[in-house]
């Protein structure tokens, strides 16, 4: 009996208890489908860092099932139209696929289990807790996070499961081998995709350096090749799996003593728990200019405004250098994020969506849930009990850019802009 298996958000062979629940079967057709590029809020396309992590992510993947036997069909097209037809060719008799938020990949899946005369089994994400163990949280889901990080205080991460032998691929499966864009990383922030590469960041930031030790303090720099764990790319496209992390945070506790910076990387994990939670529950509200709470805000679309905020040409040198440091490594620091995000919400007064989607253009850790929520959060239309958050962005320098040294780096500086431009071309028709 042929299954297949359906990877989305969940890159590995570690810790993928999808993958390894079809084990059993006579043979195994293991199916990647090339994400959509759909336009959105003015925004279009991958940004070429976030591209080339995700092909060198997916070759990857690629070699590592064909070192256990198997393989990895890759292929563009819908789900709706691509699946149906390899269910039909290779006499599929079950298909599975793990659960990830976001509209599309709901609608996605909840199509198949219609459309398909086979069962369709949809698995665990990539997630600490279980479905379940949230469905009986007390109240259920909590709108924010303190709530849910101290109605979560009593639960422990769901074990990292170990790898399995997987059955052969289907005869008369032909896949060519991927090969990666010869596209080096910015020498400012070097990730490669991929599992292995995720397992080495992984043991290099928590184990060989022990950096997480200083976390808390040094979590908020700008940059920095230890600053902060710089997991979020592989945790974002599944190759690297966060129960894996929360088993190595354990073990590293054990062997050298809790502390506030251990405690506080966990409460980040939790962060990222919270929001997959939310994403999946609010749905198509995730992505509403007024969120889940209905809260309507004053903005406008000034095209240029958006436009200089993407470039980096702004009257703001520290936004600027963080945008430019955002298209040219598809990296940016969590504080940066809330800094650029406040800027375009608070002091352009611009729909927050449209930065949504810049970031998810750009950023080599983009994931739905994340992404969305946090963007909600700065808003006030999202998880955040205060009703949004408005950085002052003169104090925001003299904190974490005293020196201007970041801003000098990233070439922020540039000839003050007009807030309007009054042309011809503006004028009303009466």
């Amino acid at each position: 009996m042929t299954e297949l298996y359906w990877f989305r958000s969940d890159l590995r062979l570690d810790d993928n208890p999808g993958l390894y629940f079809h084990a059993g079967a006579a043979s195994l057709l293991c199916v990647y489908l090339w994400p959509p590029q759909v336009p959105w809020c003015n925004v279009n396309g991958i940004g070429v860092h976030r591209l080339r992590f995700l092909h060198e992510t997916v070759a990857q993947l690629q070699q590592a099932l064909r070192e256990r036997g198997q393989d990895l069909l890759v292929v563009r097209g819908s789900p709706s139209q691509v699946l149906p037809r390899l269910v039909e060719q290779f006499g599929v008799a079950r298909m599975g696929v793990a659960s990830a938020p976001g509209v599309y990949e709901h609608r996605d899946t909840d199509h198949l289990a219609r459309a398909l005369d086979i069962p369709v089994t949809v698995h665990e994400g990539n997630t600490l807790f279980a479905a379940a163990d949230i469905a009986a949280l007390p109240g259920g889901l909590p709108a924010h996070y303190t709530p849910f990080r101290q109605l979560t205080a009593t639960l422990e991460p769901l074990p990292a499961g170990p790898e399995a032998r997987l059955p052969a691929p289907p005869p008369g499966l032909k896949v060519a081998a991927m090969t990666a864009p010869a596209i080096p990383p910015h020498p400012a922030f070097v990730a490669r995709g991929g599992a292995a590469a995720g397992q080495r960041r992984l043991h290099q930031w928590m184990h060989r350096e022990r950096a997480i030790d200083t976390y808390r303090d040094s979590r908020n720099q700008l940059e920095g090749l230890f600053s902060s764990s710089a997991l979020s790319p592989w945790l974002a496209n599944g190759s690297l799996s966060v129960r894996r992390v929360a088993h190595e945070l354990r073990l590293h506790e054990r062997l050298h003593g809790e502390n506030p910076s251990t405690a506080h990387f966990y409460r980040e994990l939790l962060w990222r728990e919270f929001f997959h939670w939310r994403a999946l529950r609010d749905g198509h509200r995730l992505f509403s200019a007024h969120g889940v709470v209905g809260k309507r805000r004053l903005t406008t679309f000034e095209p240029r405004n958006f436009a200089r905020w993407c470039a980096g040409r702004t009257n703001y040198p520290l936004v600027n250098a963080l945008m430019h440091q955002l298209v040219a490594t598809g990296w940016m620091s969590n504080r940066g994020r809330q800094i650029a995000a406040s800027c375009l919400v608070n002091e352009l007064r611009l729909d927050w969506r449209c930065g949504a989607a810049f970031f998810e253009k750009h950023l080599l850790d983009y994931d739905v849930a994340s992404n969305y929520g946090n963007w909600q959060y700065i808003a006030g239309v999202g998880a955040d009990p205060r009703g949004g958050r408005h950085f002052n962005l003169h104090k925001q320098v003299a904190l974490y850019d005293p020196d201007g040294a970041f801003t000098r780096r990233w070439e922020g500086a540039c000839a003050p802009q007009p807030e309007f431009v009054v042309d011809a071309a503006d004028w009303p028709i009466a």
